[in-house]
């Protein structure tokens, strides 16, 4: 089979899916209950879920889902269809979908806080475990939960609070969630040799546990280190996750609460392939417990070309503005855009999978022109979405010359007030453990093997392409490790 074909293919199965004629949980083929107990939903959902899987797998074990290159083993397994990751798939074309939901429909149909605009990441994460637009009711369910289970043990705190100041927010975070791990339920249940067909239920619990944590956890950090140690006070019950996400960190404004709800639902999951969400994927296929999972995952994160690249964004518009002010006429802006091409890349345009302006971007965009249409930093980020594509798009090697989610989110925490570039990446890290901790869930229930893929080297690669050219044949590997 060719590439051309195995992509033709993909493109009809994905179609196939935007048009909900694929049978299972993706297409919500299980009625949705009125029970707000999310865990009970998981108990009816898991074993039909199990057993559809179980189905498919054995009719067509033996199909072929693509075709692996040279060039894409050398290019960072870029295009190679490798591993199960449920709860969203981004499409070259439309971007992310949250179990079949694009952004704007998960912004038109999940439930919001009162006198909100934005929806609530509660309802995202019922989404992305359950595959369900939840009720009203089931979201508050989930905020109480997560209310509940906010407390941070006093050693955890205490090793905050005596951090040097010149630790990353990124390594602090880190640090506290692997530190999580002593009450570790999963890892309790595994040394008691709790049967696998209980796995998930003890995920689930660690899961809830760590994402009510979070935002505590990184409100410490922020206060540690920009806000002189003042303390971060107590969850208000009354209020969401991300209300008091806000409240801890310092910032009650109305708009910024809303804020932090989009941003938190729009970065919680990227599928399965990228940095954060594979590591945590890799991680918790050695049967690691969620919080060293998702601390490796945030290890990940902190990279500049994964999660750190939103900060870089603002460090570069912050340069520009430095240099040619900030009112600057579109044709100062593509002489700087010009000027940085000539030693680096312009930082928030391109993804590695998208083809077209991240959706992401645009609903972040939505909220600038609704809520700061006249702040000079939103005209710049607004003239680069005019500019820069055109350029890049004149340069044969760039697949995609639109921006990306880090082309914005930077300018709209800081017109807010929220300056502290090495931070961004943190709010960042508490959004993604909504996607990869729904998805461990699953994982553990589903039963997914320890993670092994067979590496080779270049030499080994060598003699299979002059194997393969000698018999005409394709060389499969030789060994099995």
């Amino acid at each position: 089979m060719t590439v051309t074909a195995t992509r033709s293919i993909l493109r009809l199965i994905n179609s196939t899916l935007r048009t909900n004629h694929f049978v299972g949980l993706q297409s919500k083929c299980y009625a949705s209950t009125q029970t707000t107990d999310l865990k009970e939903i998981l108990r009816e959902l898991i074993p039909k879920e199990q057993k559809r899987i179980a189905a498919f797998k054995a009719e067509h074990k033996d199909t072929v889902i693509g075709q692996v290159t040279l060039d894409m083993v050398y290019g960072g397994m870029r295009d190679i269809k490798g591993l199960v990751y449920e709860t969203s798939l981004l499409d070259s074309n439309e971007g992310i979908r949250f179990r079949g939901k694009t952004i704007q429909e998960c912004q038109a149909q999940l439930p919001k806080a009162k006198g909100g605009e934005e929806p609530l990441p509660e309802g995202l994460f019922w989404l992305l475990v359950t595959s369900q637009i939840p009720t009203q009711e089931q979201v508050d369910w989930v905020t109480q939960e997560w209310n509940n289970r906010a407390d941070i043990p006093q050693h955890v705190v205490t090793m905050l609070n005596n951090f040097p100041a010149q630790l990353h927010p990124m390594s602090q975070l880190s640090a506290a969630v692997t530190v999580l791990n002593l009450g570790s339920k999963f890892a309790k249940a595994y040394s008691d040799n709790v049967p696998k067909s209980k796995y998930w239920e003890y995920a689930y619990e660690d899961s809830m546990d760590l994402i009510a944590k979070l935002p505590t956890i990184a409100a410490i950090i922020y206060r540690n280190l920009y806000r002189d140690g003042t303390a971060v006070g107590a969850i208000d019950s009354k209020k969401d996750w991300s209300w008091n996400f806000a409240t801890m960190l310092g910032y009650d404004n109305k708009s910024f609460v809303d804020l932090l709800r989009l941003y938190l639902t729009i970065h919680s999951d990227h599928e399965g392939g990228n940095v954060s969400a594979h590591t945590s994927h890799l991680v918790g296929s050695a049967l690691s417990d969620p919080y060293l999972s998702f601390a490796a995952a945030m290890n990940g994160l902190a990279g500049p070309l994964h999660g750190l690249a939103n900060q870089e964004v603002l460090i570069w518009i912050t340069k520009l503005v430095e240099k040619i002010g900030e009112t600057p006429t579109d044709e100062q802006i593509k002489q700087y855009v010009l000027d940085t091409l000539k030693t680096s890349v312009v930082p928030g345009f391109g993804h590695a999978v998208l083809r077209k302006t991240d959706p992401r971007y645009t609903c972040q965009r939505d909220f600038a022109l609704k809520h700061l249409p006249n702040d000079n930093m939103f005209k710049i980020v607004s003239q680069l979405f005019k500019v820069v594509p055109a350029i890049l798009g004149d340069i044969a090697k760039i697949k995609n010359p639109w921006p990306n989610v880090d082309a914005h989110s930077g300018v709209l925490l800081r017109y807010y007030g929220m300056k502290e570039m090495n931070f961004y990446t943190v709010l960042f890290g508490v959004s993604r453990a909504l996607g990869v901790l729904a998805q461990m869930i699953w994982s553990r229930a589903l039963g997914f093997p320890l993670e092994r893929p067979k590496s080779e080297t270049t030499d080994s690669l060598m003699a299979i392409v002059a194997a393969k050219k000698k018999t005409g044949a394709n060389v499969s590997d030789r060994t099995k490790a």
